[in-house]
């Protein structure tokens, strides 16, 4: 092939992958909608002939601990657990204690530690349990999902979706 048909092939996939993109965000977010407000956790998405060809799954978001106030935290740290602190020019906790403390306190459900020796809980400064990550869904095709698809885009079986078409942007006079 040559460089002009590899650069015209490149051009073409380029603005077809970007057209399409710009369409699968727009119904990705209509899903993730629809998927919230309907208070569904999954669906099926199937072919007009009634085939299964994916599954469209909900992920919530899960609560875990982050450190949201560095100084209380570095104070509740050196007061309790001076040996999990380290000096240097800067004043920090040992990433390896808070990556530690972090992963209990989210198995907890709260940003409270006890002490293995006397049982006393505390509370932790500076440390929340919160949502790390957005709400969204996956989509998982079947065995033979991504066939069925390309057989039904070719036989003109998706043609009732609003898929994206190619149109050339009008040109000023």
């Amino acid at each position: 092939m040559s460089m002009q048909q590899l650069a015209l092939e490149e051009a073409a996939l380029k603005t077809l992958a970007d057209t399409v993109m710009d369409r699968l965000k727009a119904v990705k977010a209509e899903m993730q909608e629809a998927l919230t407000t309907g208070g569904v956790g999954k669906v099926d998405a199937t072919l007009p002939d009634g085939t299964k060809v994916a599954v469209i799954s909900r992920t919530d978001s899960k609560p875990a601990a982050v450190v949201t106030d560095p100084e209380a935290f570095l104070a509740w740290v050196r007061a309790n657990r001076p040996s999990e602190v380290t000096t240097r020019l800067v004043t920090e906790v040992r990433p390896a204690y808070t990556t530690a403390l972090l992963a209990e306190m989210t198995a907890a459900g709260t940003a409270e530690v006890s002490d293995k020796e006397t049982g006393v809980v505390d509370a932790v400064p500076g440390v929340e349990i919160r949502a790390t990550r957005s709400t969204t869904h996956s989509v998982r095709p079947t065995k033979d999902g991504r066939d069925r698809i390309a057989e039904a885009w070719r036989t003109g079986a998706l043609g009732h979706l609003n898929l994206p078409q190619l149109t050339a942007t009008p040109q000023e006079a």
